[in-house]
Parts: C-alpha cells; sequence; structure tokens
C-alpha cells in the first residue's frame, strides 16, 4: 500500500514542508477519530482536480463505516462537492441532510487543512468526519465533552493552529490516548472535565478528590514528592500552555502526560491533557534496560578475558622453543584477539546488531601487524562495505576473514613484498566478500587441508550457511571468494 508521502508526492501539487504539515496532522488522526468517534479521512487535490485519500483513522470507540481501506480512493461523487467547497473556501462545510453510506445514515464534515507560512493561509487538503448515525444513542457527558474538543480542533485545523510545529516531532513509547484518559483545563488551568480513567489515574498516585474545580497545576504539586526531581516540562503541561509531554511518578504510579493548548484565532482557551498509567510499561523498560548494561558488561568482561588469554598465549609462544609449537600459539593468540574485538565492538553498545566495516578494520590492522613474517612487507587495502549484520554472526565471519587473511600474509606473501586486497560486495540477498593476494599462489594448484582451512570451511559453511571457494595458480597469486546468504543472516 502506498505512504501518504507517495500518494502526495504523486499529485505534484505539494512541497515537502507541506507533506511534513500533512503527516503531522496523520499523526493525530486516531486523537480526532476517538474524540469524534468517526471516522477521519485525509484527502489531497489531484493533478485533474479530483481529490484522493491519502489516511484514514478509524474510532476506537465506536463502529466504523469503511470496514475497507480506503486510502488511495477517490472521492466519492456525495461527497465531492462538500470537500470541494472546503477546499476553496477553507471554511468548514457541514452535510445539509445524513449522507447514506452502504444503506447506514451518516453526517459528514468537511474540514479544510490550513497551513499558515511567510503570513498566508494555504488550503492543503480536507480532512473528513463520518458520523455513524445509525448506532445514534442518548449521548454521555463524556462523548459531549470529547465532541467539543474534537471540534474545537477541527477549527484549529481550519485556521492553521494545528498540528503545532512546537510539539515532538514523535511520541513516546506509550503515548496516552483520549480513552486512556482526558483533562479539559480552562485558559488559568482549572480542570472543567475529568475522564473517569483519568480521575483513576490520578487517585493511584493518591489524589482522593475529585479533579472538576481543581487547578491540575496544584494537584500535581502536591502529589510529586518534594524529594523527587520533577521533569522541567512538567509545569507547563499541566497548565496547558505548551505542546508537550511529561510524566508524572507518586506512590510507585506513573503517568504519562500529553497537553495540547486549545486556540480560538490565535488565543489560548484552555488545554486538553491527555493522561496514562504507565507504571507497568515504564517498569518493564526499566528491566530492559538493566538486562541491556548486564549484557553489555558481559561483553566486556568476556572482551577483557579474552585480551588476557591472547597475552597468555603470547608469552608462552616467545617462550617456546619449538619454531612449530611457536606457530600454533601465536595463531591461537590472533584468532582469540579477532573474537575479542568483536565483542569489544558489542560492548560498546546495546544493539543486537554490529557495524562489521568497523570490526574488520580493526581486525584487519590486527591480522597485518601480527602475521607478517620479518622478511615479508604486505600491503593491505579493503573496499566495499560489509553493513550492518546481526552480532551472533560477527563472530565466526571476523574469525573466517583472520584465517584467510592471515593465510595470504603468511603464506601466499611469505618472504616478499606484496599486496592482500578485500572487496566486500553487498547485495538484498547476498554478502559476498573476496579476497586477493599478489603472492605464490596455491602449491599445485591445490587447497591445503591444514587446521586454518578447516576452520574456514566450518565456519562459512556450517555456521554461516555460505560457500567458500579457492582460486589460483603458483606464482600467480591466490583469490578466495566467500559467498553468504542473507537469509541466513537474517539481515
Amino acid at each position: 500500500m502506498s505512504t501518504l508521502s507517495d500518494l502526495v508526492h504523486a499529485q505534484g501539487r505539494l512541497g515537502d514542508a507541506d507533506v511534513e504539515w500533512l503527516h503531522r496532522l496523520a499523526g493525530d488522526g486516531q486523537l480526532l477519530a476517538d474524540l469524534a468517534s468517526a471516522d477521519i479521512v485525509m484527502w489531497v487535490q489531484t493533478s485533474d482536480g479530483s481529490f484522493v485519500a491519502v489516511a484514514h483513522s478509524r474510532p476506537s470507540g465506536a463502529a466504523t463505516l469503511f470496514y475497507r481501506d480506503i486510502v488511495g480512493e477517490r472521492v466519492r461523487p456525495q461527497w465531492r462537492t462538500q470537500v470541494q467547497a472546503a477546499f476553496d473556501d477553507g471554511e468548514i462545510v457541514d452535510s445539509a441532510s445524513p449522507d447514506w453510506f452502504e444503506e447506514t445514515p451518516t453526517r459528514v464534515r468537511a474540514v479544510p487543512i490550513v497551513r499558515r507560512h511567510d503570513g498566508a493561509d494555504a488550503v492543503l487538503g480536507v480532512i473528513t468526519r463520518h458520523t455513524n448515525l445509525g448506532e445514534a444513542r442518548m449521548p454521555s457527558r463524556q462523548q459531549i465533552s470529547f465532541d467539543e474538543c474534537a471540534n474545537d480542533l477541527f477549527r484549529m485545523v481550519a485556521s492553521g493552529e494545528f498540528p503545532d510545529l512546537a510539539a515532538p516531532t514523535s511520541p513516546r513509547r506509550g503515548a496516552p490516548r483520549a480513552s486512556d484518559g482526558l483533562i479539559r483545563i480552562d485558559v488559568d488551568g482549572i480542570t472543567t472535565f475529568a475522564s473517569p480513567n483519568a480521575l483513576s489515574a490520578f487517585n493511584r498516585m493518591g489524589f482522593d478528590d475529585e479533579l472538576e474545580g481543581e487547578s491540575l497545576a496544584e494537584v500535581t504539586t502536591r502529589l510529586v514528592p518534594p524529594s523527587r526531581q520533577v521533569d522541567e516540562s512538567l509545569p507547563v503541561v499541566v497548565t496547558g500552555r505548551a505542546p508537550w509531554r511529561t510524566d508524572i511518578e507518586a506512590r510507585g504510579v506513573t503517568v504519562s502526560l500529553r497537553a495540547i493548548p486549545l486556540k480560538d484565532h490565535g488565543t489560548r482557551i484552555g488545554a486538553i491533557v491527555l493522561c496514562r498509567d504507565v507504571s507497568e510499561l515504564r517498569h518493564q523498560e526499566q528491566e530492559l534496560i538493566t538486562k541491556d548494561a548486564t549484557i553489555r558488561e558481559i561483553h566486556h568482561r568476556v572482551k577483557n578475558n579474552l585480551q588476557t588469554v591472547a597475552s597468555l598465549l603470547r608469552i608462552q609462544a616467545r617462550r617456546t622453543h619449538s619454531e612449530e609449537a611457536r606457530e600454533a600459539l601465536t595463531q591461537a593468540m590472533r584468532r582469540v584477539e579477532s573474537i575479542a574485538v568483536v565483542h569489544d565492538t558489542l560492548a560498546s553498545g546495546l544493539a543486537q546488531t554490529v557495524d562489521f566495516d568497523e570490526v574488520f578494520a580493526r581486525v584487519l590492522k590486527l591480522v597485518a601487524e601480527v602475521a607478517a613474517a620479518p622478511n615479508t612487507r604486505a600491503r593491505t587495502q579493503s573496499s566495499g562495505r560489509f553493513g550492518v549484520l546481526p552480532s551472533e554472526y560477527a563472530t565466526p565471519l571476523a574469525l573466517a576473514l583472520t584465517e584467510v587473511v592471515t593465510n595470504a600474509v603468511e603464506h601466499g606473501l611469505a618472504g616478499q613484498e606484496g599486496e592482500v586486497t578485500i572487496e566486500a560486495h553487498r547485495t538484498a540477498e547476498n554478502l559476498r566478500v573476496i579476497v586477493r593476494d599478489t603472492g605464490h599462489g596455491l602449491p599445485e594448484g591445490r587447497v591445503g587441508q591444514g587446521l586454518g582451512t578447516q576452520i574456514v570451511r566450518t565456519l562459512i559453511q556450517g555456521e554461516l550457511g555460505g560457500t567458500i571457494e579457492w582460486k589460483g595458480e603458483e606464482g600467480a597469486g591466490t583469490e578466495v571468494t566467500i559467498d553468504i546468504p542473507l537469509r541466513w543472516i537474517k539481515a
């Protein structure tokens, strides 16, 4: 399904700033739908003068009229005149009589989407409110209050005062919705309406009275313990002076608050404060942070332990008189240090993925410094990008490449000057790594069967589900090609 941006840009009538405005409004489409207990559809004008739906929000507390997705469809003939009038005149247009949609009586309101820029108003599109009259019943006080809030927001949309660009661009986890709890305050910050869910949230924090008639700022001040540090944005949220979000915590209960100032042609007339008890969510987030920190500490300790093991192997290699034993210990040390590099990268962040280009750059430097023999001068050069890989695959790939590059330096370039190049080619389906050297080539054109080769085959074929191929002739250098399907890497 096409996104809002795709549908709007396809019409070729609006710029990036206009699209951002529409995105902000669409982000609050669910709030408008819940307050109005109606379907909310956003329309933009097409190149031929018609209108196409670019966003749709269904009410969570009422039956939807559109059971099938309407996004991408042209405006229906029975709404066209009303939508066109709202777009041309920049005024809210209500249907004169009930509109019938699939044998259901509805009431339609067309609201122009106005954006103020450089002192001028521009109509970007229209939102329509489709109210199901088939389920009409005696409205409760909450429904009446919600409807009044919706009408205030619709008027602000039509006057270019909503959405507010000063509001946070992205909602925090657990952002409150109208059904979670809604408080309406007047221009002086006095509560004129509090939904049952909102009152319950404040009751759990220790407020045992009615919110209506109380100053919301004074109530929150009494609830927050003096010893607790208060978010500096809390005062402007509970007074409704700024479109912001904050949390308030008391008695082990955390309530998330979001303020939406209400204006009438630039004059503040009050605010809506949405609230939600997010105690369990915050508790889970804290547990995740603690676990992530623990995992990071474990990676850090593993890295330190591996470096200690590598140091012990290095000391043992220096004290060993047997050349064969010294070579085996040196190779073991290099493998351990390669694994330590991966754990060091994992310890520096909390993500489950690794920027393998960063890892390999460190591994390559390590190999070039350690692998070269006294009479060998090896130049290493890498190109392309490995990209981001899951952490569980970073270790086997780093260890495999360590073995391949080490063989290229120690055996391919043994006793001479040469170059080792590493090329990474990543597509949506495959990661290919090519390692070339300008050295002696494969003896008799055949691949050896030593421990290093066995390790590489096991890592690439067994753990990564890939393939590895050696090419080269004696005296003409060697080329090693590694292919890893990304469906195995789950990238």
